[in-house]
C-alpha cells in the first residue's frame, strides 16, 4: 500500500510562483540600494570631493613626517649565553612597551619614545648546525621523523642553538648609532658572571694556541731533522730505503689539523671580545607594511568610508521611525 500522498501539480505551481516573486523582490531592493546609493553621491558629492582631499593632504604629511624604520643587529651569543640574551631583550621590550623613559635613558638610548617594539630571533642555517657535529645531525634525523621539519628547526630547543641570532626593532624616524645600537649592545653585554666566563675563556684559549704553537714548531724540528738526514744520505750515493713505521704521513696530517685549528681558535679569539658578539648591522629600512607609507591612500578611503557609512545608517534610522509612525 503507498503511504506517500498525492502531490497536487497546483500546488507546485504556487510555490515556484512565490519563489520566483521573492527573488524578484529581493533584485529589486538590490536595485532600489544602488539607485539610493547613487543619489547620496550625487547629494553629497562636494562633501566626498573635500574629505579626500583632507584625507590625501593629511595621509601625505603624515607618511613624510612620521616615517617608519627597520634596524636589524646579528649577534653572536658566546659562553652560553642565549637565555641570558633572550631574556635580557624581553626585559628590554617590556620597558618598551610600558614607555619606561627613565629606564631607557639610563642606558643611554636616545629618542627612546621613538623606539618600537624589540625583538630577537635565531638565524636558523641547519647546515652549521649539524657542520663537524654527528650528534646534532642525528638528533635532527631523529626529530624529523616525528614531526614537520620546519617546525623542529623553529622550535625554541633547537633554534637556541644556532651560532647567530637577529636583533631587530623599529623605529620612527632614522636613527644611528650612538642613538639606538651601541646602548643595546652594551646593555646586552653587561653581566658580571659572564665577565668572569670571559676572561677564564680568553685564557683557555690563549693556552691552547700556545700549546698548538709549541706542538707545530717541534713537528717542524722532527721534520727539518729527517729532511737534513735524508739530504746528507744522498750525497753519499746510497739507495735509501723509506720505512713504512715512520709515521711521517701522520706527522704531516696532524700538523695539518693543528694549523686548521689555530686558524679556527685566532678567530673565536675575535669573536671572545664581547659577551654577545655584534656580527653585522643594518640600519634605517624604510617599512611598509600594513599602511606605513600609505596613509595618503588609506585616510581618503577611510574618511569617505565613514561618511558613507554614517548616511546609510541616518538613512536606516529614518526609515524605522517613518514604519513606526505608520504603524
Amino acid at each position: 500500500m503507498n503511504n506517500n500522498p498525492n502531490t497536487n501539480p497546483q500546488d507546485q505551481d504556487i510555490d515556484l510562483s512565490q519563489i520566483s516573486k521573492k527573488i524578484n523582490n529581493a533584485f529589486q531592493s538590490f536595485l532600489d540600494w544602488i539607485f539610493e546609493g547613487i543619489l547620496f553621491l550625487k547629494r553629497n558629492i562636494i562633501i566626498i570631493a573635500v574629505l579626500f582631499v583632507v584625507g590625501a593632504g593629511l595621509g601625505y604629511y603624515l607618511d613624510k613626517s612620521d616615517k617608519v624604520y627597520d634596524n636589524q643587529i646579528i649577534v653572536i651569543p658566546n659562553f652560553e649565553s642565549i637565555d641570558y640574551l633572550y631574556s635580557k631583550v624581553e626585559l628590554l621590550n617590556a620597558k618598551i612597551k610600558e614607555g619606561d623613559t627613565e629606564f631607557l635613558g639610563k642606558l643611554g638610548i636616545k629618542n627612546s619614545k621613538k623606539l618600537g617594539e624589540i625583538e630577537v630571533e635565531p638565524v636558523v642555517d641547519i647546515y652549521r648546525f649539524i657542520e663537524n657535529s654527528e650528534q646534532n645531525f642525528q638528533m635532527i634525523k631523529l626529530m624529523a621523523e616525528d614531526g614537520d621539519m620546519k617546525k623542529i628547526l623553529e622550535d625554541n630547543v633547537t633554534s637556541k642553538n644556532y651560532k647567530y641570532h637577529s636583533i631587530s626593532f623599529v623605529t620612527v624616524g632614522m636613527t644611528d648609532r650612538s642613538k639606538t645600537i651601541d646602548p643595546i649592545l652594551k646593555y646586552l653585554n653587561d653581566s658580571e658572571y659572564f665577565r668572569i666566563v670571559q676572561k677564564e675563556r680568553i685564557n683557555n684559549l690563549n693556552l691552547k694556541i700556545k700549546t698548538n704553537e709549541e706542538t707545530i714548531n717541534q713537528i717542524n724540528g722532527i721534520l727539518n731533522q729527517l729532511s737534513g738526514s735524508i739530504g746528507g744520505q744522498q750525497k753519499s750515493d746510497k739507495l735509501v730505503y723509506y720505512n713504512e713505521n715512520t709515521q711521517l704521513n701522520e706527522v704531516l696530517k696532524t700538523k695539518d689539523q693543528l694549523i686548521r685549528e689555530m686558524g679556527y681558535l685566532n678567530i673565536e679569539l675575535q669573536n671572545y671580545n664581547s659577551i654577545v658578539k655584534e656580527s653585522s648591522s643594518v640600519m634605517n629600512i624604510r617599512n611598509t607594511k600594513l599602511i606605513n607609507g600609505k596613509l595618503k591612500l588609506v585616510l581618503p578611503v577611510l574618511f569617505i568610508g565613514l561618511f558613507m557609512a554614517s548616511g546609510m545608517f541616518i538613512a536606516f534610522y529614518k526609515r524605522q521611525m517613518k514604519k513606526r509612525n505608520l504603524a
